[in-house]
């Protein structure tokens, strides 16, 4: 952990993102069919809708989610110093969320609304091949804007971590675009995570302008990063973004992860699991563990390393927030000295 104190020093990892309760439930791929939905990938959806489809779903667990406060509630289980921006309802699913959040070690002091929309959630119907649907309702969390951002948090920060499901909502993009702008000014660095390759698809031009200009280091899959370049194999999206962005970690399932900077490029195998029980977060999980050890100044091959084990932490158990501590889990990396790896 650093030894700063985070009401006026270094941040390691200032996350901004949708705020939301994920209720998760197991299902057939039957389901996925009746309610429309297209498999593997999330949906938007309206009040309405994520009702109908609540309705459908069997027995769930409501647990707080959303990509970008998973990954800042990996960091803290790592031990880091985190705070995360996102907007949630005054309401009983706001408070969960963000007491979730605050038990887990992560700052979060945007004050909630008191009028507009209830706090978004987000269904994630598990199949039992662990793959994920979800359908989301963003709510309060698309209301997220400028002035709900910290400029003073985000420059104190040594990563301001942006969540590209952001850039579907004017007022969120802009809080995004001021945040990376504070961050650069500072001298701080930005990454941002491509989230979904629909996502992907709805906003390629803007994207593409932000991996080379504006973004540092880059969380992507195998099908996103794809996407992003209109390109069929992964091997021709990495020579692409290798000379965009100074890091792109590139994951690719149950083969690992591929991580580029320059010239330099790290293969780094998936950690074996048992039983692959729930996919949800492993994304959102991988780019905790590579922060971690990106802001503690580990070689690339580390972080991708600390990012296989957060990774496989989570797709062992329902839930994309780490139940094993992610310190423990990483000692043996890291020799138990935090920002040295073992010899």
């Amino acid at each position: 952990m650093s030894d700063v104190d985070t009401d006026g020093g270094l941040l390691d990892v200032v996350g901004i993102g949708n705020a939301l309760v994920d209720v998760l439930s197991h299902e057939a791929d039957e389901l996925v069919v009746r309610q429309g939905l297209t498999r593997g990938t999330a949906t938007m959806v309206d009040a309405d809708r994520a009702d109908r489809v609540y309705a459908a779903l069997g027995p769930a667990v409501e647990v707080s989610g959303g990509s970008a406060a998973n990954t800042i509630a990996g960091l803290a289980s790592f031990g880091a110093r985190v705070a995360y921006v996102g907007r949630v309802r005054d309401d009983q699913l706001g408070s969960v969320f963000a007491h979730d959040l605050r038990a887990a070690g992560v700052r979060f002091d945007v004050t909630p609304a008191s009028e507009g929309p209830a706090t978004g959630r987000c269904l994630v119907i598990v199949t039992p091949d662990a793959q994920r649907t979800m359908c989301t309702y963003l709510g309060a969390s698309a209301h997220l804007g400028p002035g709900d951002v910290d400029d003073a948090l985000v420059a104190r920060a040594q990563v301001t971590y942006l969540e590209g499901y952001l850039w579907d909502q004017p007022e969120a993009k802009e809080a995004i675009r001021s945040a990376a702008r504070v961050a650069r000014s500072a001298g701080r660095r930005v990454a941002l995570t491509l989230s979904d390759p629909f996502c992907v698809d709805r906003h390629r031009h803007e994207f593409l302008g932000l991996v080379e200009g504006e973004v540092d280091v880059l969380f992507a899959n195998e099908v996103e990063i794809r996407s992003l370049y209109e390109v069929d194999t992964f091997d021709a999206a990495l020579q692409r973004v290798r000379h965009h962005c100074e890091i792109a970690a590139l994951t690719r399932s149950e083969h690992g992860s591929v991580i580029v900077a320059d010239d330099e490029v790290h293969v780094v195998d998936a950690r074996p699991v048992a039983h692959v029980l729930d996919t949800t977060g492993a994304g959102d999980l991988y780019a905790a563990g590579f922060l971690h050890g990106l802001t503690r100044g580990l070689g690339l091959d580390v972080c991708g390393r600390l990012g296989a084990i957060a990774a496989a932490e989570v797709i062992s158990h329902l839930g994309a927030r780490p139940e094993t501590s992610l310190a423990e889990l990483a000692a043996p990396v890291l020799g138990g000295a935090p920002g040295r790896p073992a010899s």
